[in-house]
């Protein structure tokens, strides 16, 4: 129905002419409107459609006056825009053309860089920056490890400072050694890792030189010389090595504990420098007198009688190696327990066992004794003996005062006595001082009476007097100590 209303309509579409196109018949809203018509009354259509369109046409004119009112701004920019568009389409279209031409070269491009850059293949810069991304993860862990050097040489420096009785320092150095070693260990391709390493193995060299150093010091006492001997277990423990036969345990550490107390004791006996250079003197007079002597010349005076700088001397040297030599072995012996039971019983003797004497048992348990590596405490008696002997024959002689030599003996009596308690003693080999060395025997008053003689009757008197002291501190002769106190002086010979 609507169809042929609208061929009935369309001639009145032009009248009057307008410029909007003619509607069509399949246009929703014509076909809507005609549809409606059909269902209008003949008095609705003549009387009311037509105010009905004039009313509507009114309002839809108000509304496009009230939107070109609120829409002026975009209106104009829209038709500015519009007029553009003869250029801007074609421009578009070109540049769209030239984008379609690159889509298969980017396409190509795309996949070549997925190929080289996936994470199946080996590619140095990803590599690269794999290691880069790798290295900023673990930029703390790297300052801390490129820190442990310093920390480590703090430690030391800190305990240098304070001693070998910093335990907490020396503690400290030695875990932080630990961990380094163990990351050593752990990554040993690293460059960083070895030169991290090369530096602490330097630090713990410093320490193992302090370490040593303090051995050396002048007044060590038992407690500070065995912590600084734990102390160097585990900073060397290649010190601590075992010889490849024998039974003795110290290792190195024995060895090197001696040598630097007895570094010490020269040092501590070169202190004597001043007096030592008076005996020189008198040594240099005396053997001028004897050269003149023996020459039958005339000495200037009477016969040498001096000696006293020498005795001075003596005395004072004397002293300082019992204390010396007592406190090495005996802090040796303490330190070292388990390496100087056997060895002490075989081979610190008196000097004389090594000389062919003794009994045939005793020479066997000398011969397997030497078949096994000795302790290092098994010469080093000796070698302070022949160190005291070789100052005695040399300052000795000069001394030429019966009273002043007899206490010199006594004292090196009570030396040997010292050193008795603790497996050295050497006492016998006081007789290996020739009188001629010693020049015990004055040549033309006491003819009688030898220097061999004298040195024995001081050593009756000295064991006797050893006697009746332990006894006394025994409790046996407590009497006969109470009556006999007078005699326990010891006399000189007029």
């Amino acid at each position: 129905m609507a169809d042929p209303l609208y061929e009935l309509l369309a001639p009145y579409f032009d009248d009057p002419p307008s410029p909007r196109p003619v509607p069509t018949s399949t246009d929703p809203v014509v076909s809507k409107y005609l549809s409606r018509l059909t269902t209008l009354p003949l008095s609705s259509l003549a009387s009311q459609e037509s105010q009905s369109l004039a009313q509507s046409s009114h309002s839809t004119l108000l509304s496009i006056q009230s939107l070109s009112s609120r829409s002026n701004a975009a209106v104009i920019a829209s038709a500015d825009h519009f007029s553009t568009l003869d250029e801007t389409l074609p421009l578009l279209a070109e540049e769209l053309e030239q984008l379609q031409s690159q889509i298969p070269r980017l396409d190509k491009s795309a996949v070549a860089f997925s190929t080289t850059y996936s994470r199946s293949t080996e590619n140095e810069i990803l590599d690269r920056r794999k290691r880069a991304l790798l290295m900023e993860r673990n930029a703390d862990r790297l300052s801390d490890i490129l820190d442990l050097p310093t920390l480590l040489s703090s430690a030391i420096s800190s305990s240098a400072a304070q001693g070998a009785s910093s335990a907490s320092n020396y503690a400290t150095a030695l875990d932080l050694y630990s961990h380094i070693k163990r990351l050593h260990l752990l990554y040993s391709d690293s460059p960083l890792i070895d030169s991290i390493y090369a530096q602490t193995e330097s630090a713990m060299q410093d320490l193992t030189s302090q370490l040593i150093a303090s051995l050396r010091g002048p007044n060590i006492k038992l407690a500070a010389g065995m912590r600084t001997i734990g102390w160097l277990r585990r900073v060397a423990p290649d010190l601590e090595t075992t010889r490849d036969r024998g039974e003795n345990t110290e290792g190195l550490l024995g060895y090197l504990f001696l040598v630097c107390r007895l570094s010490t004791l020269v040092n501590t006996l070169s202190a004597l420098e001043p007096l030592r250079q008076l005996a020189d003197q008198e040594s240099q007079t005396r053997l001028r007198n004897i050269s003149r002597s023996a020459g039958g010349g005339k000495v200037n005076g009477s016969a040498y009688q001096g000696g006293q700088q020498s005795e001075r001397y003596l005395k004072k040297y004397i002293e300082i190696f019992r204390e010396q030599s007592f406190a090495i072995i005996s802090m040796y012996k303490s330190i070292f327990p388990t390496s100087t039971e056997e060895t002490l019983g075989a081979e610190i003797k008196s000097p004389f066992m090594s000389s062919g004497l003794g009994s045939a048992s005793q020479q066997k348990a000398r011969q397997d004794a030497s078949v096994a590596s000795p302790s290092a405490l098994a010469t080093f008696p000796s070698h302070l003996t022949d160190l005291l002997f070789d100052t005695l024959k040399q300052y000795l002689p000069n001394v030429q005062d019966r009273t002043s030599k007899e206490s010199l003996l006594t004292q090196i009596l009570y030396c040997a006595g010292s050193l008795g308690r603790l497996g050295g003693d050497f006492s016998l080999m006081v007789a290996m001082l020739r009188p001629e060395e010693t020049d015990i025997s004055d040549s033309s008053e006491d003819d009688d009476e030898s220097g061999e003689g004298e040195w024995v009757e001081v050593m009756k008197r000295h064991r006797e007097l050893a006697g009746r002291l332990e006894a006394l501190a025994s409790g046996v002769g407590g009497g006969k100590g109470a009556d006999r106190g007078g005699s326990l002086r010891v006399k000189s010979r007029a």
